[in-house]
């Protein structure tokens, strides 16, 4: 049998594109027309507002959890045609790395398996997809992008 165990209420002033449960199911990710990314911890049934992100300038189309083997890492992408990865760092979220050069809305990310390493694909209504990843220690975090 199926039956809705939890509604909750984003408070988002648009439509919602998108919501995602983080690896261990006690984060709730969305994203809407807005322009916004919220995260809610919805562990135990309850629903708590962790963060509200802004750092778009359209509609957000779709968010994805990273493995949590690479720490708490959210990407999100948009209509302005950027693709922001956020990080969580000691309760704290903030924009980690943006990409910007698509020349149309980005409409969908997801990451690698984990065993690959930290690859993000981004799909474009440009045609073409670009492919974003991390060098070296994760602590540094240097980004470069393929097409």
């Amino acid at each position: 049998m199926i039956s809705v165990v939890n509604t909750v209420d984003t408070s988002h002033e648009d439509m919602i594109h998108d919501a995602q449960m983080d690896y261990y199911g006690r984060r709730l990710a969305t994203c809407s027309s807005d322009r916004s990314v919220k995260i809610f911890d919805v562990a135990d049934g309850s629903q708590t507002l962790v963060a509200d992100l802004r750092g778009h300038e359209g509609p957000v189309w779709q968010v994805v959890w990273s493995h949590p083997k690479f720490g708490s890492l959210l990407a999100s992408c948009s209509y302005d045609r950027k693709v922001i990865i956020w990080k969580e760092t000691d309760g704290t979220w903030e924009k980690l790395y943006e990409y910007a050069n698509h020349e149309s809305s980005v409409n969908s990310v997801a990451w690698a398996p984990h065993e690959w390493g930290l690859f993000l694909a981004c799909g474009s209504s440009d045609s073409s997809v670009s492919i974003i990843s991390t060098t070296g220690e994760l602590a540094s975090f240097g980004w470069w992008v393929e097409y």
